[in-house]
């Protein structure tokens, strides 16, 4: 009798074991979590206050990788370098792409855009099914549940944007802002030059065009130096507006941005 207790024990923790995930950064860990629900277990390459472009995992996190059943990669700069890494790390571990069906042009951060997060929502929402198809049903309650927040959300934004013509423009230090841009017709203006600060003459004239497009913020991401853009916000005489696109609580994020670009 205690050794079929103790096997049917081993079966249940079998057969509702949790799917040990990787996601590369933090936004991608609420919504794999919106969706996964308590069917999954989420780790995070990229830690907060780092850069996703050139980022190195710590130790730590290749021990995570050798546990781990899913890689969900998103397109970034540092996965080039460590996808082969990480699946060299663990041979039996799933690596799938959540950002296709999305078109990136020369900006990684496709998930400031509510339209991109809805398509990332259905690359999560297939690859949940394929891993645990025991549990699609659950899944897909989680995500209609999810869509409909974003739904929400994009609402929200365009109603705070309502009065701003379209083709309006925003200033950002670093361009991690253009598939949020693209949602909106609106137009980015990044202060970076080829990844790099403006020299002197190109921050006249950086000033020069803030002030024709009649710019009401610039915004910074604490990954990066604020020195450059508060400079330039004090010759302006506007606001330096820290947001981070990696931020957890995207959706606040995004209604943060939007009501700066419409003060």
């Amino acid at each position: 009798m205690k050794k079929i207790l103790i096997f049917l024990a081993i079966i249940s923790s079998i057969l509702s074991a949790n799917t040990d995930i990787i996601v590369s950064i933090i936004p991608q860990k609420v919504f794999v979590e919106a969706i996964g629900g308590d069917k999954v277990t989420v780790e995070v390459m990229v830690l907060a206050g780092n850069s996703p472009h050139h980022y190195e995992p710590k130790v730590s996190q290749m021990k995570n990788i050798s546990k781990a059943n899913l890689y969900l990669s998103i397109g970034l700069e540092f996965e080039n370098v460590w996808l082969d890494k990480f699946s060299n790390q663990n041979k039996s571990m799933k690596i799938v792409d959540i950002s296709k069906n999305i078109s990136k042009g020369n900006d990684p951060h496709i998930w400031v855009s509510p339209n991109n997060i809805k398509i990332i929502a259905q690359n999560i929402l297939d690859t949940l099914i394929e891993i645990d198809p025991k549990n699609s049903q659950y899944f897909k309650s989680n995500f209609d549940k999810f869509i409909a927040k974003v739904d929400k959300v994009d609402k929200k934004i365009r109603n705070i944007l309502k009065d701003i013509p379209k083709g309006s423009s925003f200033m950002v230090f670093h361009p991690s802002w253009g598939h949020f841009a693209t949602n909106y017709n609106l137009v980015q203006l990044p202060i970076e030059i080829d990844g790099k600060s403006p020299k002197p003459r190109e921050m006249i004239k950086l000033i020069k065009l803030a002030k024709k497009e009649r710019v009401k913020a610039i915004f910074t991401s604490p990954e990066f130096s604020t020195k450059v853009a508060s400079q330039m916000a004090k010759e302006l005489d506007i606001d330096v507006v820290k947001v981070s696109p990696l931020a957890i609580d995207w959706e606040k994020n995004l209604e943060l941005i939007a009501k700066s670009i419409a003060k």
